[in-house]
């Protein structure tokens, strides 16, 4: 029987090379402090463009980008055509 592969070495690299490169929540634009605890709503994980349920690569970097806890949480398995991301208030 197979593990999760989200336990995984290339996952656990992907996830990683995300985190390090600072980025933004790809939802509301906020800062994302690397080192809150993993069960904070604001700390850093790990989104897919295309939902896994829908078919995306877990493994590909095309498809990951980060967002907040929350952010990533409320979107769910949804695409931007059905989930259209938040407006800045900052114009």
């Amino acid at each position: 029987m197979a593990g999760n592969p989200r336990n995984g070495r290339p996952y656990r690299r992907l996830v990683a090379a995300q985190k390090a490169k600072g980025l933004p929540c790809a939802r509301c634009g906020g800062y994302i402090n690397p080192n809150l605890d993993p069960r904070s709503p604001w700390s850093f994980t790990l989104d897919h463009i295309v939902p896994l349920s829908r078919g995306g690569s877990l493994l590909d970097p095309a498809n990951a980008r980060s967002m907040h806890r929350r952010c990533n949480s409320a979107r769910g398995n949804r695409t931007a055509a059905t989930a259209p991301m938040r407006a800045s208030r900052r114009w």
